[in-house]
């Protein structure tokens, strides 16, 4: 508690953007540990678009959060449900600078003293400053960890996170987050910086936005979450204790229907100690735009999608394919669909990849379609729906054309919990079921068979790791995956969620001596 309390009050100090300095270049390091995963998407909203959770996944699945203070959205006129700024589900969302609560400005609406630190005023009604906090804490624990025969593991994590968003009027924000990771336990292996960390500056930018027009237009710089695409392919990471951040500019324009979106980012590179070694990440730029479209509500008998074609690029100067590092520039030409229509959620994605690797051109595509169907029109009506997904591989250990597909930055968990799974040279296909028993208590499970793609390729981690030997296997079958989730909501801002995955290895990872696993975690979430 002693930590919650320094995180929160340091942190609104630190509403002024503050990017540590890059180190010299180092050999790019996985994105996870060897460990298992460390943190859950959980009841905390998916990051991603409205009607893009890829819901019909226990590991995007949302629990019910009774609305304390419902946030308007960021932008007035573009539907929040596209804007490119996460879930907003009861007031909170993931990245907590997409809240608003403003309406906290009455004090009659407020209802005990955390309200009182939503809106704190400073110089009139449009000069305040808003106060954020989480804690969590969480057990895992997996058996054969790696897929290994060997001793199981144990990991008690903390994430502790404070927030400030200070409005200096109508157009200008400062907005600065610090966070604090935990973790002991048992046969841990590498601890990585994204599971364990003294003290991190999470987040620290401004923004400055205005009308011209008629249309909202805003730029912000600094260190900041992003999560304007598909979630499969750019998302904060809220399984990991400490988020996946961007360092750069970000721009944007939305008008009622119609929306444009460029970023020019670094990534960062996170050490465990104080905030000195958290560094910005010159090795890796990401950059490209996005548009987005309303259409039209008429659309298939009455309807709520959006539309966004985008185009990024993405250098990386210690690419790791097969037996060669080097540097590689990856573009990705997309097109995502997603929203309701009638009792139909979709999301779905197709993404080609070009560009080069070690001189060699790179060929390879991402399908990604969810669907879920709401059987009856109550709020607490039962889903079921399935995902398929195809993620290309094919010549990471060869010459030639490069086939294998990257989602660079996205919802590591959505194939697996123990972080198993990743969509490169995948085929995937998942039923699931959604159910709610009772008023608090929301229940997901699902079901998923996955292939490889290209039998001269290896499986592939979520860090992007090739598991070893599995490229020189003659199977196609990886894993029968088996997942339940359980989200129980004590109140708006303290939940408790349960996931459970039995992983059944198949032939492609059995022959080169890897095992089944089974994973079982527990935490429970405060958030004001």
């Amino acid at each position: 508690m002693t930590m919650f309390l320094r995180l929160c009050c340091t942190t609104a100090a630190l509403t002024i953007p503050a990017i540590g300095h890059a180190a010299a270049p180092a050999p790019e390091t996985p994105a996870v540990a060897t460990t298992a995963p460390a943190a859950p998407v959980g009841t905390a909203a998916p990051a991603a678009q409205s009607g893009s959770s890829n819901a019909n996944s226990p590991s995007v699945f949302p629990g019910p959060v009774p609305d304390k203070g419902t946030a308007r959205p960021v932008a007035q006129e573009y539907p929040s449900a596209g804007v490119g700024d996460g879930v907003t589900a009861g007031g909170y969302n993931q990245s907590r600078w997409a809240e608003d609560w403003s309406k906290y400005r009455d004090p009659k609406k407020r209802d005990d003293v955390l309200d009182r630190l939503k809106y704190i005023p400073i110089a009139g009604d449009d000069v305040y400053l808003t106060l954020s906090g989480e804690f969590r804490y969480r057990v895992n624990l997996t058996t054969n960890p790696n897929l290994r025969d060997r001793e199981a593991q144990r990991q008690d994590i903390n994430r502790i996170v404070g927030g400030a968003d200070l409005h200096l009027g109508d157009h200008v924000r400062l907005y600065g987050e610090l966070a604090h990771a935990g973790m002991s336990g048992r046969n841990l292996g590498v601890k990585a910086g994204q599971l364990h960390n003294d003290l991190v500056v999470q987040q620290s930018f401004v923004d400055v936005t205005g009308t011209l027009g008629g249309v909202d237009v805003g730029v912000r710089y600094g260190r900041q979450t992003f999560a304007d695409g598909p979630n499969l392919m750019v998302v904060p990471r809220d399984n990991n204790t400490i988020f996946f951040v961007y360092n750069g500019v970000r721009a944007w324009a939305k008008g009622d229907t119609v929306r444009g979106d460029v970023f020019d980012f670094k990534t960062t590179r996170l050490g465990v100690g104080g905030t000195g070694d958290d560094i910005v990440d010159d090795n890796r730029r990401f950059s490209g735009g996005t548009a987005g479209f309303v259409l039209p509500k008429t659309l298939l008998g009455g309807s709520n999608l959006y539309f966004d074609p985008f185009f990024w690029r993405l250098r990386n100067s210690n690419a790791t394919w097969g037996t060669r590092t080097t540097e590689e520039v990856r573009k990705f030409y997309g097109l995502h669909l997603y929203g309701d229509t009638g009792p139909v959620n979709l999301d779905w994605t197709v993404n080609y990849q070009g560009g080069e690797f070690n001189n060699r051109p790179i060929s390879a595509w991402l399908i990604l379609l969810q669907q879920m169907y709401k059987v009856g029109k109550s709020k607490t009506a039962p889903r079921v729906g399935f995902h398929f997904d195809y993620a290309s591989g094919g010549g990471a250990y060869g010459t030639g054309t490069l086939k294998t597909s990257l989602a660079p930055f996205g919802n590591n968990i959505y194939y697996s919990y123990q972080l198993y799974a990743t969509p490169t040279n995948l085929i995937a296909v998942a039923p699931s079921v959604q159910f709610q028993p009772m008023a608090k208590l929301r229940i997901a499970t699902e079901y998923q068979l996955s292939w490889r793609d290209s039998l001269n390729d290896a499986v592939y981690r979520a860090n992007g790791q090739a598991f070893a030997g599995t490229q020189l296997g003659n199977s196609r079958k990886i894993a029968d995956t088996i997942r339940l989730q359980a989200i129980y909501t004590v109140s708006p801002r303290v939940s408790l969620t349960a996931r459970y995955e039995h992983l059944i290895a198949g032939p492609a990872l059995t022959d080169a001596n890897y095992k089944s696993s089974d994973f079982l975690a527990g935490w429970i979430s405060f958030r004001f």
